[in-house]
This record gives structure tokens, sequence and C-alpha cells, in this order.
């Protein structure tokens, strides 16, 4: 891609995230700060967590956005007896007797995780790997991923039973975990009258992969004043029980705070909230912005603060 300048290229930007967003707006109705959250963590080179009931449009979601952006999607069923071969792939013996390694549905752009709790430790933990290194080992041998590369993965908060918890490590891997709520009354008669009908909506490829892994480099290179990684350094070591800045409602109510990737997280996640408002440098506004979906999963509640039902994020809002 040929510009100028940074300017330019960030300009571009701009109008092709409003483009995307209408592009997509055609199939989802409303969802306007989940939208923002999951394009900000493709762009930010990152994954996505997303937390709703069944009937949120979860899966819609994610199938709408890689038919916007026109890259590779893999939609994988997570369930019970689901083995690690099952999704990274595995070698086989063809005619000539070698072994031939056949790729498993990881091997694409956009991976939908669907309700990544209801399979074991051992399954999620295949995941680990593709989504810190952005490859796969399989008998010993290295197997890079497609780029861009990214999981996004969903999972009911309700139906507990039969589920296997995300390890910390693992939710640590996710740089947001978005909550879906439930449209509005206006929203839900628009859902209704949408998808009750034989209308096909067909979506326009607003961005090629290459252009995506352009504007991720362009979103990296954007500089970041002082004060700005300051601010977001010491918000994540006031969720620390140990840290000097520990503030007095994480004493209170935390058992755990959040490690380092959540201060990278937050400055690289407001570099692109301030990307595309068409800023050319984040600002704290823009830290905050973001804070509450990437600090969510990062930060334990002890008994006290379960015993006063208190939210985790009344303790974030307290902190920023």
């Amino acid at each position: 891609m040929n510009f100028k300048s940074d300017t330019e290229a960030l300009q571009s930007f701009v109008l092709k995230y409003k483009e995307l967003n209408n592009e997509i707006a055609k199939i989802i109705v409303g969802q306007e700060e989940t939208v923002k959250n999951v394009l900000i963590s493709i762009f930010s080179n990152g994954h996505c967590l997303l937390v709703g009931v069944p009937g949120l449009a979860k899966t819609l979601l994610v199938n709408t956005i890689s038919d916007a952006l026109g890259l590779s999607f893999n939609r994988i069923q997570f369930t019970p007896d689901l083995m690690p071969s099952d999704i990274i792939g595995s070698e086989i013996l063809d005619e000539q007797r070698n072994f031939k390694f056949i790729k498993g549905p990881l091997f694409a752009n956009i991976i939908l995780a669907d309700e990544i709790n209801r399979t074991p430790p051992k399954t999620q933990a295949a995941l680990l790997e593709a989504m810190q290194e952005r490859q796969i080992t399989a008998a010993g041998k290295k197997y890079p991923l497609e780029q861009p590369f990214f999981v996004l993965a969903t999972q009911n908060p309700i139906e507990q039973e039969g589920t296997y918890p995300l390890p910390e490590a693992q939710l640590d891997r996710f740089m947001f975990n978005v909550w879906l709520d439930y449209p509005s009354f206006k929203e839900e008669m628009q859902v209704v009258k949408q998808t009750t009908t034989n209308a096909k909506v067909t979506l326009k490829n607003i961005l090629t992969s290459a252009e995506i892994t352009f504007y991720q480099d362009l979103i990296r290179k954007m500089s970041v004043a002082d004060n700005v990684i300051e601010y977001a350094v010491k918000l994540v070591n006031k969720t620390r029980l140990e840290s000097e800045f520990s503030a007095d409602v994480s004493k209170k109510y935390l058992s755990w705070g959040a490690g380092p990737r959540a201060s990278q997280y937050l400055i690289i996640g407001a570099k692109c909230h301030a990307a595309i408002n068409g800023k050319y440098s984040p600002d704290i506004e823009d830290v905050k912005a973001i804070a509450i979906p990437i600090l969510r999963h990062r930060i334990v509640k002890n008994y006290k603060a379960e015993a006063e039902g208190i939210k985790i994020e009344d303790i974030i809002n307290q902190l920023l």
C-alpha cells in the first residue's frame, strides 16, 4: 500500500474502519460496543473472548466480520470429547508409507472457538501455542499459521454443567473479555423483522489480509506519551496486592491482580482506539475507554467481594 505519509495512511484507516462498521451493521443490529471491541482486538493483533447467553448473535457476529474482512474462517465446536489433534491436525501414513501432516481447522485467519469452556484442559491447552506464537507444533515439527490470525472464542455464562473453567494462563492470552447484553426493545424488533423473511444480505470485502497486516503495523508505530504509559502501568499495578501502588479497593476485594500483559494490551488497545477516532497519538481517555474488557478477566475477586455482591466492573471503575 502506497501512502505518502503515516498521516495519510491513518486517514485511510479511519475511512476503512467506518466502511467496515457500516457493512457489519447490515447484518448485526446494535451491539456497537461489542463490534468496536472485536475490531480493536483484530487491528491490535489480539484475541477476543465473547461471553453472553445463547441467541445474542455471537457466532453470527464472528461470521459477519470474517465475511467483511475477506479472510478465511473456520468454526470449531468445542465438546467434551474434542482432542488436540482434532483442532491442530495430525500425521497420517500416505500410499508411499511416508508420514504426511494433515492440517486441522486451526489453519485459517479467523478461528471461532465456539463454547470454548466445554472442552477439557488438554484441548484448551492446544490453543495456547497458536494464540501466543502464531504456530503449532506436531510430531516435533513447527507449522506457522496463516497471517493475520485471530481466535474469537464464545462462552455461555449461565449453564455451567459439563464445563471446564478456562485456566488463568489461557484467559490472559485473550486481549478482550467482552460481555454481550440483550438488545433493546427497538433493536429486537429490527432483529425479528430482518431474520423472519427470505431476504439475503451479501457483504462486500472491505479489507484484504495484506491491508489488515499493514494497518496493524501502522497502529504499532504510533507514538505514545510517557504519561499515558505511566497511567496504564500504574492502573495495572493498582490491582496488585503487593504493589506500592496497590489501591484500597484491591486490598479489600481482590485476591489476585493483573499481570504485565494487561499493561501491554492497554497501550496497544489505546493506540487502536485513538486511530479509529482519527487521533495520531493515544491519551489517557483512550486507555480508560478499553480498560474494563482488558482487565475484567485478569483480576480475581475474593470471598468478601462475592459475599457483598461486588462486580468486577465496579472495582475497575473505582480504580479508574
